[in-house]
């Protein structure tokens, strides 16, 4: 029997999309970005856009060391039949580009009637600005954003209601709150790792059941916080592996 606690079956709130107004200050704290480890049948790393071969990709996870260490601890919440299964961590900028041009695309051949700016506006809900400027850096690119699912014990993705990067209404982190007789089984998984995430101070970019900041700009500005501790990384990248990287 699966015991979980009461606690990570709580509502997902009424996620904040009201940004702060002001633009927090960046103040880097310049926490080292590192390789996350695998650990068996409890933290899996399946870097999603290596496999869809987008050039520069990372065939591995790397986070910024404050990032990585709650995610440790959201993982000691989570029940031990339960697994979490790693996507996306720091992402190149390179890699941005890519992405968003792919989904504008996308975007723009299934609404052909779409202008250009609202092609560019649809793009925006799922994909950030490929941007380093320091007031809308991409939150993949500090090292302090993390996309993740729940999987069984042997690293099986389980139900959440919609695919990884889904342009659904579906993939709206609350969406089955308002529509629970849906799907009950990705409303169960969905809460569980809101509540393991945001219990450790993640927060949740709301159009997005997967995708977890702290420390960066995004995340400042839900929290209404001044102060950024994460902003951009370059990073030299071969053999689709971080060679070096730098602050800016």
């Amino acid at each position: 029997m699966v015991i979980i606690q009461n606690f990570l079956l709580r509502p997902i709130d009424q996620i904040q999309t009201n940004y702060n107004p002001k633009n927090p200050k960046i103040i880097d704290n310049k926490e080292p970005l590192i390789k996350v480890q695998a650990e068996p049948n409890r933290l899996y790393i399946k870097p999603i856009y290596i496999e869809q071969k987008i050039p520069s990709s990372l065939k591995e996870i790397y986070l910024r060391e404050g990032v990585y260490l709650r995610l440790k601890k959201a993982l000691d919440l989570l029940p031990k039949e339960y697994s979490f299964i790693l996507y996306d961590g720091y992402r190149p900028i390179q890699v941005q580009e890519s992405i968003f041009r792919i989904f504008s695309e996308n975007i723009k051949k299934r609404n052909p009637d779409l202008t250009n700016e609202q092609v560019y506006q649809e793009t925006l809900k799922y994909v950030a600005i490929p941007s380093v400027e320091p007031t809308r850096t991409s939150p993949h690119i500090t090292g302090g954003a993390v996309d993740l699912t729940l999987g069984d014990f042997t690293g099986n993705a389980l139900d959440l209601g919609t695919e990884f990067d889904e342009m659904s209404e579906k993939s709206a982190t609350s969406y089955f709150e308002y529509h629970p007789g849906v799907n009950e089984i990705a409303l169960k998984n969905r809460r569980i790792l809101y509540n393991c995430m945001t219990n450790v101070g993640f927060n949740n970019y709301s159009e997005e059941w997967w995708h977890y900041d702290y420390g960066n700009v995004s995340w400042a500005r839900r929290l209404e916080s001044d102060i950024v501790l994460y902003g951009p990384i370059v990073a030299e990248i071969q053999n689709n592996e971080v060679k070096e990287y730098r602050f800016i």
